[in-house]
Order: structure tokens, then sequence, then C-alpha cells
């Protein structure tokens, strides 16, 4: 697991590009500067760590390409304390960038394979999340919440009425909708029965899958 100066300089690079494409929040830029993401992926496309893009991690699943993951937490408004729920750990990069922000960090992945190589690898890292948990993230984690932030990985055909529920009031919940490519969607929790919507532009992201394996 080596990270050099060489790596460094890769980051810095790839904050600039991110920066050039309107990622401004200052703690977002510096968790990319920091996570190293190269060990994040095979070592043999090691190269590609630090380009803007998404990129194949096991079970068919991708690690997202880096301005996604800088935009969602962004536009998230992740700040220290922040209880956030994040739904489909995948390679645990995004995870990082939550953990790097000193938000307390639930964290939901259905496939197993992936659930048991992160929640190893995350740690050696230095990263811990509150929880890390094999299940369903159309169901969330009810039992910990209300929560101030949700945000979603992968795309989803539809919002779970579940997700909403467990945001506090003044909460966001941010997901992709949509089958083939999705719409980046915030939902801002104004009381009880009040939600604000906003559509923020297209991505594209894995489908978000039900029930346990």
């Amino acid at each position: 697991m080596k990270d050099t100066s060489k790596h460094q300089g890769l980051r810095n690079q790839l904050a600039n590009v991110l920066e050039q494409k309107g990622i401004h929040d200052e703690n977002v830029l510096n968790a990319i500067r920091k996570i190293p993401r190269h060990l994040f992926i095979d070592s043999s496309f090691e190269n590609h760590a630090y380009q803007d893009k998404a990129f194949p991690i096991a079970a068919e699943q991708t690690i997202s390409q880096p301005y996604t993951v800088a935009f969602q937490t962004q536009t998230l408004e992740v700040r220290s304390g922040d209880k956030v729920l994040e739904i489909g750990t995948g390679s645990g990069y995004q995870t990082a960038v939550l953990l790097e922000l000193k938000a307390e960090v639930y964290s939901i992945e259905r496939q197993h394979e992936l659930f048991k190589r992160t929640s190893l690898f995350l740690p050696k890292l230095g990263y811990r999340p509150k929880k890390f948990i094999f299940g369903d993230g159309y169901k969330g984690l009810k039992e910990k919440a209300p929560y101030d932030k949700i945000i979603v990985t992968a795309g989803a055909p539809y919002v779970p009425k579940a997700l909403l529920a467990q945001l506090k009031v003044g909460g966001m919940l941010l997901i992709p909708v949509g089958d083939k490519t999705q719409i980046m969607t915030l939902f801002i929790r104004k009381s009880p029965k009040e939600f604000e919507k906003r559509e923020l532009g297209n991505f594209a992201f894995v489908p978000m899958l039900e029930k346990k394996n």
C-alpha cells in the first residue's frame, strides 16, 4: 500500500481539474488531494486512478468518477459532525471523502463481496465509519435515523420513501433517479410533510439493487 510523492502530485492535478469543472468547496478539494484513490482500484490499473473517470471494481460495480464524488459531496454541504447515511459503499472512496469532512457516516452495501472487502480495507487507511451494513439500501437504516444528509451512489429507478422518511427536517437527500441515465435529484426536507425537490443534471451510475443476496 504505497503512497508516493508522485501520487500526491497526481492528486493535486486531479483537484485542479475538478476546480476547473466547478468544484469550489475547499474541504472537498482537500479530501481529493489527500485520499490515495489508487489504493481503491486494482494495482494493475493504477495509472487510471487520478484521471477524472469512473472505473470498474469488483462485483461488476464501479468506483465513481472523482467529479461525481466531489459534486455530490459539495451539493450536500457536508460539514463536521453531520450524520450521513451513504447508500452504496462500493469501493469506499466516497465514504473516505465523507470521513475526511469529519461526518459521522453510516454506510450500506448490498454486494457481499464488496461489503467484506471494503469493510476490511477502509480501516487499514484509518477510515472508520460509525457503522458498515450489509443490507438493502432501499430500506435505509431506520434505527439510526434521522439523518442530516443521505447520499445515494447508485442509480435508483424511483425515490425510496424510506429514505425520505429518515431525513431530519432541514436535511438533504441526494439521489440519481432514472434507468439508463439518471437525473441527480436533491430533496430538502422543509417540514415533516413537505420536501423541496431540485434537479441537477444528468449522470450515469450503476443501478441500485434491491434486497440482499
